[in-house]
């Protein structure tokens, strides 16, 4: 937080805001086709199987995400987590109003240079499983 702050104030951004809290109450708000890039970054994997429910990626958020999103619009993910890797690709693969951009293996293994570089990304580095990084693009409405 301190590091955004610093950034907004250094480059003179005054069209951040900030919201420490759950985003799902203020998605609901939104605009339709309002967001130009969103990003959810090493979510709580809830491991245990009875706390699934909780994870943030999942058939509810995306068609919230999908309503609050441009066309081709992207939207990122990160993750560490093996087990929801698998549950992010089983989920996005088969929501309607989103496309997998990744052509190759390292779209997924190499964090993009302008993808923001996370305080728990940074932890991971020193020893933990590789992160993956998902990147997929709003379709446009209507099948156009």
């Amino acid at each position: 937080m301190a590091r955004l702050l610093a950034a907004m104030e250094r480059d003179g951004l005054g069209n951040i805001r900030i919201l420490p809290d759950d985003v799902r109450p203020l998605l609901d708000r939104l605009a339709g086709a309002s967001l130009g890039r969103v990003f959810i970054l090493f979510p709580d994997p809830w491991p245990k199987r009875r706390h699934n429910r909780r994870r943030i990626v999942n058939p509810a958020i995306l068609d919230v995400l999908a309503r609050v999103m441009a066309d081709g619009s992207e939207l990122r993910l990160a993750t560490d987590d093996q087990d929801y890797l698998v549950w992010m690709l089983r989920h996005m693969s088969a929501h309607p109003a989103f496309e997998w951009l990744a052509e190759r293996a390292d779209d997924w293994r190499v964090r993009p240079d302008d993808w923001p570089d996370t305080r728990y990304e940074g932890k991971n580095r020193s020893g933990g499983p590789g992160s993956t990084f998902l990147r997929y693009r709003r379709r446009p409405r209507g099948g156009k």
